[in-house]
């Protein structure tokens, strides 16, 4: 289990980056809600060259024999992304994009599937073929304004 919300959950495990840290305007927000799903919500705003928000936990568990993960949310009907980091240095993420539907859902990513990307930009690295992850990320940038919400029940390694 990489991370299982319950009304026990801290809200400080979480951090919001938006693309405040570039200029933007982006309001990314995050609670646990009274049946303890963490609630990732917000409106993203393209002034300012802006145009994402993110929701981060920093952890370090080993990936072990697992070659996916499941993550069990409900969306917004948006496109995010899933992140991961393999290392505290790495300033690259390994991404994944998932398409949500308005109802509960399981999402499964194939860790291998993950591709690496620096500030938008492809690298020129192998997908993700870590032992460890060190950070999850949920990221909205679909490069429109909108308001948007993420209610995320899970997040397993299997």
């Amino acid at each position: 289990m990489l991370y299982d919300f319950s009304q026990n959950s801290l809200k400080s495990d979480w951090q919001i980056v938006d693309d405040v840290v570039m200029g933007g305007r982006s309001e990314g927000k995050f609670s646990i809600n009274e049946v303890g799903n963490g609630i990732f919500q917000g409106k993203v705003s393209l002034e300012n060259n802006g145009g994402f928000s993110s929701l981060r936990h920093s952890l370090n568990t080993k990936v072990g024999n697992n070659t996916k993960v499941r993550i069990t949310l409900k969306g917004d009907g948006k496109a995010y992304q899933f992140r991961i980091k393999s290392s505290p240095y790495d300033r690259h993420s390994y991404i994944s994009e998932f398409q949500t539907t308005g109802v509960w859902q399981e999402v499964v990513i194939p860790l291998s599937a993950m591709y690496p990307a620096f500030r938008g930009r492809k690298l020129e690295i192998p997908n993700f073929n870590a032992a460890q992850i060190h950070e999850l990320a949920f990221l909205i940038g679909n490069k429109e304004a909108e308001n948007f919400r993420l209610e995320i029940s899970k997040i397993e390694l299997i």
